[in-house]
């Protein structure tokens, strides 16, 4: 071939990828830097109308600014002071800047670097989907060359110069709406998908109140294999209250995170429903409009309306104009007297987690690497029990296995809550809480084998088929009956402080007042009698060896008594103490000790039986729990 023709192939190539991957179109956008500014009264000043040319950001010594065409209905001029949010005591203050162009919104967040997430400015409300839309931002020409003003400017993800500009602009292009939902929905098999789609492009029904308009039902669109989530009702009052318009929208929206008002102790309902008449303010309604939500089982809930009068530029969830009907655990219904975007709050129940990402990444490590020091103590214990008649051996092995599968299950719950669901979490999450339970069992069983040991000489402890029983049946039992009860598993979600919109999926007990009695009932009795006797026994036991010359070892003691308040779960009472100002290094000790814990007992049966291959084979280390009789009162222990 023609070196001149390959080229020109090659170049054709190119081409073609190149403007196959330019049919991608941006579903959003976001702009982040920080505003490097002085300590005087600062200001917010906006200045947004409608069209598709570009928008500006730019900062100086007191004020940031923003303004620009890229909104489809929005149009705002404001100066908003920001003393409030305590700017002026500090220099520079990190922020973002949200766009999304199917709903035509526009979201400033200030300190959004804070671990609480920081303040959330509204300056262009969630709207219907319009025709037109505007996207694909791309860098336009900036202004250099100051003191203040804004440093590390970087769009979506791309560091576009770490210098202090006065001024970025971004230029737009005009879109067809429909083509970036279709875009949003056919770009991937994935289910979640589907859902995804819907958050982006909120639906919308229009309809006419006649003169003898009687009331309407409107429902919103229901997805696949499952009814409407929201119905709602407008009564004939709404017709009398709008005196210039008929016509009234209602406007359906899925999974809007920016509809969350950054507190983190509660959250609003994936679903969100807006109600206008255009261009009127209906307050008062002599009838009130009804909403119906549909949701999951939940006990603490109650109806709320964004209230964008008070202050335009947050978001305010309010109850004012709202009654709340709760008509059973799934069902909420809505009483308001006005129009607005209306939604039902829930109390956070448990409480969100900071450090959820750092705190689920310890888990994971410390799950696999316990899983395989679990299988390697369990062929460690299995040869000894061959060649020994340690009574102890046949226990230890009963809590290396359940801790085996505990792990095993924990590790891979987030994976099989994403991929499996309601489907297979009901399963995962009861066989997650017998492992628990059951390991709970066998380090109880350590505290009592212990405890006969020291203070039953001349007694023989019960026979090993008798521990299984114990140990593997017993905890199967409230799990049975819990199951027979029904739906107490299922999906967990637990929400990272920082990103409530974004909860860590797990299979474990659903958020119900059933599962929460079930819970109390069952772990944390066990885990609160475990871990007192645990503290108990563990006390008698130092008491006892603390004299002992053998034991006055250093690396003897310490792997001892670390050895057995992991064996008795005494770790497991750092739960118990996750609160005041030492809640996060608590949380932390305790994520890194438990799972862990089938290393930390692998190391130390390994560690005490090579002291006592370097003791010659004495007494001293002969046991694995190191409270046999040998060791404790210097008897024979008899098989």
């Amino acid at each position: 071939m023609e070196p001149r023709l390959r080229d020109s192939l090659r170049v054709v190539f190119v081409l073609i990828i190149f403007s196959a991957g330019s049919s991608e179109h941006d579903l959003d956008w976001k702009f982040c830097g920080t505003w490097r500014h002085g300590n005087d009264s600062l200001m917010l000043n906006v200045d947004l109308t409608t069209g598709c040319s570009e928008i500006s950001v730019s900062a100086n010594r007191s004020s940031l600014s923003i303004d620009g065409q890229i909104t489809a209905q929005c149009r705002r001029s404001d100066r908003i002071a920001l003393g409030k949010f305590g700017l002026e005591s500090q220099e520079e203050t990190p922020f973002c800047l949200y766009w999304e162009p199917i709903l035509g919104q526009l979201k400033l967040q200030l300190n959004h670097k804070k671990e609480v997430g920081g303040e959330n400015l509204i300056l262009c409300w969630p709207d219907r989907m319009q025709r037109s839309c505007c996207t694909d931002l791309s860098n336009g020409a900036n202004t250099g060359g100051a003191t203040y003003g804004i440093k590390d400017g970087m769009a979506n993800t791309d560091l576009i110069t770490d210098k202090i500009m006065r001024a970025y602009i971004f230029k737009g292009d005009h879109i067809n709406c429909t083509t970036l939902c279709d875009q949003e929905s056919q770009g991937s098999s994935q289910v979640n998908m589907a859902s995804r789609a819907q958050h982006r492009c909120p639906h919308s029904s229009e309809m006419e109140m006649g003169e003898n308009f009687k009331g309407q039902n409107v429902t919103a669109p229901a997805t696949r294999g499952a009814e409407s989530t929201i119905i709602v009702y407008l009564p004939p009052a709404l017709k009398k209250a709008a005196k210039l318009r008929s016509k009234v929208v209602c406007t359906f929206f899925k999974n809007n995170s920016l509809f969350q008002d950054g507190h983190k102790e509660h959250r609003v309902l994936d679903d969100v429903v807006e109600i206008t008449v255009e261009n009127e303010v209906i307050i008062d309604l002599s009838e009130p409009i009804r909403i119906g939500f549909h949701h999951d089982k939940m006990q603490s809930r109650r109806c709320v309306s964004w209230d964008t009068r008070r202050d335009p530029s947050q978001v305010n969830w309010l109850e004012d104009g709202c009654k709340t009907e709760q008509k059973g655990a799934k069902y909420t219904e809505c009483l308001c007297n006005h129009l607005t975007y209306f939604s039902v709050l829930v109390q956070m129940e448990p409480r969100s987690v900071r450090h959820l990402l750092a705190l689920t990444a310890i888990t994971s490590l410390g799950c696999a690497v316990s899983v395989i020091s679990c299988i390697a103590l369990i062929i460690h214990l299995c040869r000894k029990s061959r060649r020994s008649k340690e009574q102890s051996v046949p226990i230890h092995l009963g809590l290396a296995v359940s801790l085996a599968f505990l792990n095993l299950l924990f590790f891979l719950t987030g994976v099989l809550a994403n991929v499996g669901g309601e489907s297979v979490c009901p399963w995962v999450g009861a066989g997650l809480h017998y492992t628990l339970l059951s390991s709970f069992t066998w380090m109880g069983i350590e505290v009592f084998h212990t405890f006969w040991l020291v203070y039953m000489v001349f007694i023989p402890p019960p026979k090993p088929y008798v521990w299984n029983l114990v140990g593997f049946v017993l905890p199967a039992l409230p799990i049975i009956i819990l199951a027979a009860v029904g739906d107490i598993y299922g999906v967990r979600k637990v929400v990272p402080s920082d990103d409530v919109s974004d909860p860590y999926l797990m299979c474990w007990m659903k958020e119900n007042h059933e599962a929460l009695l079930a819970h109390y009932f069952t772990t944390m009795t066990i885990l609160a009698v475990l871990v007192s006797s645990g503290i108990v026994m563990l006390f008698l036991v130092y008491r006892e060896i603390r004299t002992r010359e053998e034991w006055r070892q250093s690396r003897v003691t310490f792997l001892s008594i670390w050895g057995l308040s992991c064996l008795f779960g005494t770790t497991w009472g750092l739960t118990f103490l996750d609160f005041g100002p030492l809640s996060d290094f608590v949380l932390f000790l305790s994520c890194i000790l438990n799972s862990f814990q089938g290393f930390f007992l692998m190391l130390r049966f390994y560690m005490l039986d090579l002291i006592r291959k370097q003791a010659g084979g004495s007494a001293l280390g002969s046991t694995s729990t190191g409270s046999t009789r040998q060791h404790m009162l210097q008897s024979q222990e008899k098989s």
